[in-house]
């Protein structure tokens, strides 16, 4: 529950105020090439999470469950992300679509064998 609370409220920061994050932690907001680190870091966290649920649905379905809503709301950041910057759609559109369908497609096949 520590680590949850720890990366929740970090995250808010990252998102909500990053300078002041940074000076809280007396750090540069650091370059581009940190943050792709820090996202592949996750990827692949998030890559071995969904390991487990494959191999055990119901055991891990709480990590489905998650990983629906979460790669919904992917969904919607890319896009909106790309309505803000039409100029990165191309390269974020297919990045929605892509998400909405590993969102969309767990929930579908999800369903039938939770109960």
């Amino acid at each position: 529950m520590a680590g949850a609370l720890y990366d929740v409220v970090f995250a808010a920061l990252m998102v909500a105020a990053p300078g002041f994050a940074a000076r809280l932690l007396g750090l540069p907001l650091p370059g581009a090439a940190f943050y792709l680190w820090i996202l592949a870091t996750l990827l692949a966290m998030l890559a071995l999470l969904y390991v487990l649920a494959a191999r055990d649905p119901r055991r891990y379905s709480g990590v489905i469950a998650v990983a629906i809503g979460g790669r919904l709301l992917g969904a919607l950041a890319f896009a909106a992300a790309a309505w803000r910057e039409p100029a990165l759609a191309r390269g974020l559109l297919p990045l929605a679509a892509c998400d909405l369908i590993l969102g969309l497609a767990p929930a579908a096949f999800w369903a039938p064998i939770r109960k």
